[in-house]
């Protein structure tokens, strides 16, 4: 079950990478809700505690990253907008 996890969180994950990679190249960050971005952030920090707490390295590692890209897409957000 756990390779599904990882196979699951490696395509979740790498979908939410491409706009972090656009927002920093374009700097453009006016289609961004900075709350979206706070709710969603929120979020994922609930389901990494989830996945330590049930001890799933593929939540655990997909959590992770997605943690850092929403932190990166909320920095964005406050730096480049006007």
């Amino acid at each position: 079950m756990e390779l599904i996890g990882f196979v699951a969180a490696i395509l979740t994950t790498a979908a939410f990478l491409p706009q972090v990679y656009k927002t920093w190249k374009t700097k453009d960050v006016s289609g961004l809700s900075l709350l979206m971005l706070i709710i969603f952030f929120i979020g994922i920090i609930g389901w990494l505690v989830y996945g330590f707490l049930k001890h799933s390295p593929s939540m655990i590692f997909a959590n992770s990253i997605t943690l850092i890209s929403s932190a990166l897409l909320i920095f964005f957000k406050i730096k480049y907008r006007k």
